[in-house]
């Protein structure tokens, strides 16, 4: 039992409501992959994932085969699981194993299946898999050609070659493709035509070679809450005898994609969403200096006036990012709290002289609501010139999370 007084609360039914917003944004077009990789972005699997598989989440969304067999375990056969990042060598056994669906890209990710199936005996068209298309990321998937006359016969065959793959004798079953837009939350941009041109191509060099898939997925969060680029990605689904499937997470948790320009449903989803996680810590020490005395490492605090100082149990060590040294300031008592000084690994120091009577064991909201007062995730990426996603990600495993109501 952890009894550290800094501990992360988790909204059961903020989170449940938030789904539930999301799946009626879906409508009946379109299915959702709610994803709880990096466990739970923060807010923990264990918790996350037992409740959305309990309000009908039909896919989950992990990273790897470890976070898959983790959530099989916790959500038992249901729901299916998508390991998002692919396979690494000899995970093959323990996926089929587990009823996890990888998706795919390299040869070796077949060839591993293939094996392990052969292992166990399964027949024609027994495993289900994801195929990635590269349609501009240059991260992950299989190249998908340019558009139209710019087809490069390099990349036409390299997809070909995979293709081939999924012949009928196969134990291996094309169910869905994929692809992710690296700029979905800038509506009508560039980016996103020029990968939907490619990933289009893609789609008819797939039909061209007889195969056809249930699902088609691209797309997440800002697809679903940007409204406009919903529907051609409905068509192009259509059009290939497949259902569109959307992958939310930040707004799953609470965060509507901020977007370029602004507009559109997402202004109306951020009245509907609500972040389902508060930080929260304690004062364990206070204390009285005087002016011009220093405050933490390397004395990047100095007290201008007689200062009353609050000691909290949080630092970086907890995944307080040291970049908000001087710069945050956390809610207690119904004010905001300014840091003082560097963030240590394991403790903090806010600037509590304009705050009466704060006293050993109050609690300072890091991120949540207070009284009338709320700091979100977006507040400290701006801070430090990041993103919520990583903000709530790097709260370490020593946080323990609590859900509530």
């Amino acid at each position: 039992m952890c009894t550290r007084p800094t501990w992360v609360e988790v909204s059961r039914h903020r989170l449940l409501a938030n789904y539930r917003y999301l799946r009626q944004l879906a409508g009946n077009s379109a299915d959702l992959l709610a994803v709880v990789k990096a466990d739970a972005y923060g807010h923990g699997l264990a918790h996350c994932g037992p409740l959305l598989a309990s309000a009908g989440a039909e896919w989950l969304g992990v990273t790897s085969v470890e976070e898959g067999t983790h959530a099989r375990a916790l959500c038992g056969a249901s729901p299916r699981i998508l390991v998002i990042s692919g396979l690494w060598r000899g995970e093959a056994g323990r996926s089929l194993e587990h009823n996890l669906t990888p998706v795919v890209w390299e040869h070796f990710h077949l060839d591993e299946l293939e094996a392990a199936a052969a292992e166990r005996g399964l027949g024609p068209q027994s495993v289900p898999v994801h195929l990635e298309l590269d349609t501009g990321m240059a991260r992950q998937g299989v190249a998908a050609p340019g558009a139209g006359a710019a087809v490069s016969p390099t990349e036409a065959s390299e997809l070909a070659q995979l293709l081939a793959r999924f012949h009928p004798r196969s134990v291996l079953r094309l169910e869905g493709v994929m692809t992710h837009f690296s700029a979905a939350e800038c509506l009508d941009s560039v980016t996103f035509r020029q990968q939907m041109a490619r990933l289009s191509s893609a789609l008819d060099l797939i039909s061209a070679a007889g195969l056809s898939f249930r699902w088609l997925h691209a797309g997440g969060s800002a697809t679903l809450l940007g409204g406009q680029d919903l529907a051609p990605m409905l068509d192009l689904a259509k059009q290939n005898g497949a259902r569109l499937m959307l992958r939310p997470g930040l707004a799953l948790y609470g965060y509507a994609p901020r977007f370029a320009p602004p507009g559109t449903v997402a202004d109306e989803a951020a009245t509907h969403l609500h972040p389902v996680l508060a930080w929260k810590t304690r004062v364990v020490s206070t204390r009285a200096i005087p002016a011009g005395e220093s405050v933490s490492y390397n004395a990047t605090f100095r007290a201008e006036r007689a200062t009353r100082l609050a000691l909290l149990a949080v630092g970086y060590a907890d995944g307080l990012n040291r970049a908000l040294s001087n710069r945050a300031s956390f809610l207690l008592r119904g004010h905001r709290a300014p840091v003082a000084g560097r963030i240590c690994m394991d403790q903090c120091v806010v600037d509590v002289t304009d705050i009466p009577g704060v006293e050993i064991g109050d609690e300072v909201v890091l991120l949540g609501v207070h009284k009338s007062q709320a700091m979100d995730a977006y507040e400290h990426a701006d801070l430090i010139g990041t993103i919520p996603w990583e903000v709530l990600c790097d709260i370490g495993p020593r946080v323990p999370r609590e859900l509530v109501d």
